[in-house]
């Protein structure tokens, strides 16, 4: 039986694969605990009947505040079952951006993860007239505390609303359940993703089952997938792109374990599940090469001399590799049979040493990792070069993907048989992306940037009660403008350079994109964030994040004595640190132009933080934080 909508990815596995672990969680701290498909389909037919039981009908919109647990599926594959609309967000999103969402979405009920969360947009309660409904996850919570501010609000616990159900099921509920899911339709709306507001004011973006079919269906021919592939979910399971990965998961019969984007976490998990597949954001693919890096440098001078040998080692040994089998990309013509030539004999000769860096080093670093990985997966923003070529030395396959909310989001990734260094690799399947030139709208040819524009089943059905602004990224014939810069290769690859409404241009009239030269900075080890400005000016200039630890130990190696981390930025000795460490990473030889230099810098006293100056997946909100520093930036263009 074909499968139309996401409940019968489930449905598929209890006919096929009713035994396979579906899930790992942790309870109360412990250990992972599993759950199968069998297991997982009875609690959401349980609950879809506790649900509707309390009201929750098809077209219902339902906001939904939690971070990832079981939970969440459960839930949200509960109300796929009745035909309702999940309008999910993440816990660590402020009360004014909630409500703005719920009250916008025409939520009349909310799914929240614990007790803070209602605590949170209570106050903000006559901004959302049309919610009627609380649900908690986590049960515990005292309803007398809040009977005054419920007014007119009625208030459930999750474990009772799935002890309800568990009693209609046992009456028989599961029938008319599974009659209300064969009501579903593909077309039919399945969720309303609010984007992260990185430029401005956040934007419903629609998709249906069929949106998100479409990957999880195909995924294996990309990237290949197995029965049985363990999953661990370190990222916003709310946001696209964890959230596809785990239909991925699931369409292939694999089980997903839940964790955090907390290197320590993260690690600890890793040993623990084993997983075949890591999806993440570069932040922490750039987190995990830092640990590894503040590790060695604790080291004996031998240990880190050993390390950074087998590290040029592996960098060199796969790029003779990649050109040996003819995976270089090819941006303008590339004679093949040339670089087999001149590939094969350095490949061979540095083979054993690779071999023997995988014996003594490497290996160390993939059992971090659970030792059974089969490839991690970057998407969210583009994966600086230097860490793509550090976990391809260490023998650590990372495919980077690209994507946007409005396609559901999963554009482009690197083919898990061919992956071609330096592209997204080529679109997803029965989907097409194309190359336009922004001024006349005609596709470009292979190694010219312009516009990135992609069409086929993926697209949005659009953005929620603005058909203006769903006119402005989706023309006549279908295609989505993403708003990203890319270019082509000759063989169909992708490499996305920047955003477009990210572009600078300087006084001089210089067209220039940040991304490139930010990823670049970061490549240092004492900066964490970097945001490049120069609209409108005469030259560039950078506002910095360090990383507070690397320039603690930098101060102590250098007897620079400070009060706190407000002062020690301040000081003359960090802030030329951190403007010669840019000027090392950006410039004429690491392939950067004269306007590109950065010529002034200045460094922030705190991170960034998520949901403030950092959308749920790490990007820049730019039009926050200039407005956060305005003051400090100011100040780089003051002459």
């Amino acid at each position: 039986m074909e499968v139309t909508t996401l409940p019968g990815i489930i449905q598929k596995n209890l006919r096929e694969n009713p035994d396979f672990v579906a899930q790992y969680s942790r309870e109360g701290g412990g250990d992972f605990k599993p759950t199968s498909y069998t297991e997982m389909y009875r609690e959401i037919l349980a609950y879809a009947a506790g649900l509707r039981e309390i009201g929750i009908k098809r077209g219902d919109h339902i906001g939904f505040i939690s971070d990832n647990r079981k939970e969440w599926h459960i839930t949200s594959f509960a109300l796929h079952c009745l035909g309702a609309v999940d309008v999910p967000r993440g816990c660590d999103s402020m009360a004014a951006e909630l409500a703005y969402i719920l009250s916008f979405g025409d939520c009349s009920a909310a799914v929240l993860e614990n007790e803070a969360q209602m605590a949170k947009i209570l106050p903000l309660k006559s901004q959302m007239p049309q919610l009627k409904m609380f649900i908690i996850i986590d049960n515990d919570f005292d309803k007398a505390r809040y009977q005054a501010d419920l007014s007119g609000i009625t208030l459930h616990g999750y474990r009772d609303i799935m002890e309800k159900g568990k009693a209609l099921s046992a009456q028989g509920s599961d029938a008319s359940i599974e009659a209300e899911i064969e009501k579903g339709q593909s077309d039919d709306i399945a969720t309303i993703i609010f984007t992260s507001g990185t430029t401005g004011e956040p934007k419903g973006v629609m998709l249906s089952h069929g949106n998100i079919l479409n990957q999880s269906a195909n995924a294996y021919r990309m990237v290949d997938n197995r029965h049985g592939d363990k999953y661990l979910a370190v990222l916003p399971v709310w946001h696209s792109f964890e959230r596809t990965i785990n239909y991925v998961a699931f369409h292939r019969a694999g089980a997903v374990a839940y964790s955090k984007p907390i290197g320590k976490v993260m690690l600890e998990d890793c040993a623990a599940i084993k997983p075949q597949w890591l999806p993440a954001v570069p932040r922490l693919w750039e987190a995990v090469r830092a640990g590894i890096y503040r590790n060695v440098a604790s080291g004996s001078k031998i240990k880190k001399g050993l390390f950074n040998f087998f590290v040029a080692v592996g960098t060199a040994h796969q790029l003779f590799k990649d050109m040996l089998l003819g995976r270089m990309p090819h941006f303008r013509l590339r004679i093949v049979p040339f670089d087999m030539l001149v590939s094969i004999i350095p490949f061979l000769l540095l083979t054993p040493l690779r071999l023997l860096g995988n014996l003594l080093v490497f290996r160390k670093i993939q059992a971090k990792l659970g030792g059974r990985l089969r490839a991690g997966i970057s998407g969210g923003a583009a994966l600086p070069g230097a860490v793509d070529k550090f976990f391809a030395a260490a023998g650590i396959v990372v495919l980077e993907g690209y994507g946007i909310t409005e396609a559901a989001p999963v554009l482009a990734v690197r083919n898990r048989h061919r992956p071609v260094r330096e592209t997204i690799g080529p679109c997803w399947v029965n989907m097409e992306m194309i190359i336009r030139d922004p001024e006349t709208g005609m596709e470009l040819p292979a190694g010219k940037k312009g516009l990135v524009c992609a069409r086929g089943p993926q697209i949005m059905k659009g953005y929620y009660k603005k058909p203006e602004e769903t006119k402005k990224v989706i023309d006549s014939e279908g295609w989505l403008d993403t708003g990203d810069i890319g270019m082509r290769t000759r063989k169909g690859e992708f490499k996305i350079t920047g955003r477009a409404k990210d572009t600078i241009v300087l006084l001089g009239g210089e067209n220039l994109e940040p991304a490139p030269i930010e990823d670049k900075i970061r490549d240092s080890e004492y900066i964490d964030h970097a945001i490049v400005l120069g609209q409108d000016q005469k030259y560039l200039a950078a506002l910095v994040v360090p990383n507070f630890e690397r320039i603690e130990t930098y101060a102590k190696e250098n007897s620079i004595s400070y009060e706190d981390f407000e002062n020690l930025v301040k000081l003359p000795e960090i802030r030329k640190l951190i403007q010669s460490e840019i000027v090392m990473q950006v410039n004429k030889k690491t392939g950067f132009r004269g306007f590109e230099m950065i010529y002034r810098s200045v460094v922030v006293p705190k991170a960034f933080q998520p949901g403030v100056e950092l959308s749920g997946k790490q990007d820049y909100k730019r039009h926050v934080i200039t407005k956060m520093y305005k003051k400090e930036i100011a100040e780089l263009f003051d002459e």
